[in-house]
């Protein structure tokens, strides 16, 4: 089966709870086939600066994940979390989340047919784009 892009993403919750409202969304769009969750993983420090990690199939208390139709399974590793941890602010909960494309599948797939390379990609901040289409005369 062929694979399309996939994505590494952390999302911070400043106030340290990962609300479950986002797996609501994050369900939909697996369950449109739009995106397939690889790994989900729950990086916290506290006030002292541990650094704890837990998948979400490990929290009873973010029941809306348990939901999900994912394959979660440790594609995220120690350094992964350590790195993104290291950043975190004491008591902030930061998401980081696997995902591939769906969507994007039958464009790889055309692209190794032709020849051709993707040669960068990246995801630009929703609040540059928003600022930058804003500016537009």
């Amino acid at each position: 089966m062929p694979t399309g892009p996939v994505e590494y993403l952390a999302i911070a919750f400043p106030d340290g709870e990962v609300n479950d409202e986002i797996a609501a969304e994050l369900a939909g769009l697996v369950d449109r086939k739009v995106i397939r969750i690889l790994d989900a993983v729950v990086v916290t420090k506290d006030a002292s600066g541990d650094i704890t990690a837990a998948e979400f199939d490990e929290l009873g208390d973010l029941s809306g994940f348990m939901e999900i139709d994912a394959e979660v399974g440790g594609l995220i590793g120690p350094d992964d979390i350590s790195f993104v941890g290291a950043d975190l602010d004491p008591g902030v909960t930061a998401a980081l989340l696997l995902v591939e494309d769906l969507w994007a599948v039958p464009l790889a797939d055309a692209l190794d047919r032709s020849g051709g390379l993707l040669l960068e990609g990246a995801r630009i901040p929703r609040d540059l784009v928003d600022a930058a289409v804003a500016a537009l005369p």
